[in-house]
């Protein structure tokens, strides 16, 4: 009987969560990043745009109540059941897998910390100081990470300007890459 009770909610919940993490997905795979910003197209680079747009929804996120936050938690936990599902296509074995998680999970929780703190300071420098260390470590210089730090606070007011219950709904708009394109 309980089952049938929440399993609803749960489920209408779902579909919702399934539906915003399509978007996310989508808005980390647009091709100007890769193709123009110079982020790397590989399971790394993706993994980075992925996890930054998933911070953007968290922190518009935080501190709204109730269902808000239930979803803020089902996308998370949907966001590390893809991560360790894409190691697997990638050949890790179920040995290495959660070492590999671990070592993500610490790299997402460290970025998104990084990102929250300069977003919270209105700190373009920083943001961008913030991107080019994670996303290209390898890069001495990455001219593109002041574009893609544009389009992080872009992102953010835009994300902001939605209503709660839009996004709670199913619908999160991020901003084109072109657009933060000068």
């Amino acid at each position: 009987m309980f089952q049938r009770l929440f399993g609803r909610e749960r489920h209408a919940n779902r579909a919702i969560t399934d539906a915003l993490y399509a978007q996310i997905v989508a808005a980390a795979r647009q091709t100007v990043f890769y193709s123009h910003w110079n982020v790397p197209d590989t399971p790394l680079g993706r993994f980075e745009m992925l996890s930054l747009h998933m911070f953007l929804v968290q922190h518009r996120l935080r501190g709204e109540d109730g269902v808000a936050q239930e979803i803020a938690q089902v996308l998370i936990d949907e966001f590390f059941l893809d991560v360790d599902h894409s190691l697997r296509e990638l050949g890790i074995g179920d040995v290495g897998v959660p070492k590999r998680m671990k070592k993500l999970a610490k790299m997402f929780y460290g970025r998104t910390a990084a990102y929250d703190d300069a977003l919270e300071r209105n700190d373009h420098d920083g943001l961008t100081a913030a991107l080019a260390r994670n996303v290209r470590p390898d890069a001495a210089a990455w001219a593109e990470a002041s574009r893609l730090s544009d389009y992080v606070a872009d992102a953010r007011n835009r994300l902001a300007a939605q209503p709660c219950r839009a996004i709670v709904s199913g619908t999160v708009t991020f901003p084109l890459a072109q657009e933060a394109d000068r």
